[in-house]
């Protein structure tokens, strides 16, 4: 499985499938299956069934989760989806740079 780019926080845009161009934050990132959790994307209705906790049950709405590939980080700093890079700072350690402007993540 390929590295992902992308962590629970940070911003993204979905690239492709039903919800292409939302933006939204990770929830979840699933590293070992190369999935992540978008708040506000893939929204899947679920049967819940009535627990101690949640007397009602019935169906629920939820993010489910899609591929890594499908998503790119929005830079913080000049707001555009971005190609993640790799650098070292000031004290030696490795951190996420954007491509197109070259701020830090």
């Amino acid at each position: 499985m390929a590295k992902m780019n992308v962590k629970k926080g940070d911003n993204v845009v979905v690239l492709s499938g039903k919800d292409k161009g939302k933006q939204g934050e990770i929830l979840r990132a699933l590293p070992s299956e190369g999935r992540v959790i978008v708040e506000g994307v893939a929204i899947v209705k679920k049967a819940q069934r009535p627990t101690p906790t949640n007397q009602q049950g019935g169906i629920i709405e939820q993010e489910a989760a899609i591929d890594a590939s499908n998503v790119m980080l929005v830079c913080p700093s000049c707001g555009k989806p971005s190609r993640v890079g790799h650098a070292r700072d000031a004290e030696g350690k490795k951190v996420r740079v954007c491509k197109k402007c070259g701020a830090q993540f």
